[in-house]
């Protein structure tokens, strides 16, 4: 067996098989195709096996089996468990960050900032932090003062190495 015997059987022709092998167990596998196009698929891709799994690797529509259906929607869920902002801050700052890039137009930024600010005071109202739920009938709390400002700093800021030219 020489050097081109060996480079056609295990760099294409056992990669083609597996692939096709694929496709055959893949057209078994899916609930959405009926037996008549199971069928026909499958006539399609034994009589012509590499332009007939190629055919139907292209039109192939994924999730097809409910395996497949269930591990995206939890890796959807997952995503978003991990990446989605936990408390109002964080959400105002994502609207900003997407308007700012154009994502959100102004009345789409708008509605959704009263949404989240409206969310905030609705759980903020419901039972305040550190305190007891508010009772019937008494107005509201006046609002805590803000802090002072920091005394200004005599030094300016300095920027990190790498960050723009040093004074």
């Amino acid at each position: 067996m020489d050097f081109w015997d060996v480079f056609w059987l295990l760099l294409i022709f056992i990669p083609l098989l597996l692939i096709w092998a694929f496709a055959i167990i893949d057209i078994f596998r899916r609930d959405d195709l009926s037996g008549w196009l199971k069928a026909l698929w499958i006539v399609i891709v034994i009589l012509m096996p590499f332009l007939g799994t190629l055919i139907y690797l292209i039109f192939r529509q994924p999730g097809a089996t409910p395996q497949e259906r269930k591990a995206m929607d939890e890796a959807s869920r997952e995503f978003v468990a991990k990446y989605a902002p936990t408390d109002t801050a964080q959400q105002l700052s994502l609207l900003s960050d997407l308007h700012d890039r154009g994502k959100l137009t102004d009345a789409e930024f708008a509605a959704e900032k009263a949404r989240v600010l409206d969310a905030a005071r609705a759980a903020g109202s419901a039972t305040p932090a550190g305190g007891p739920p508010p009772v019937p009938g008494t107005p509201p709390a006046a609002p805590a003062a803000p802090p002072p400002p920091p005394p200004p700093s005599s030094t300016p800021p300095t920027r990190p190495a790498g960050f723009g030219p040093t004074a």
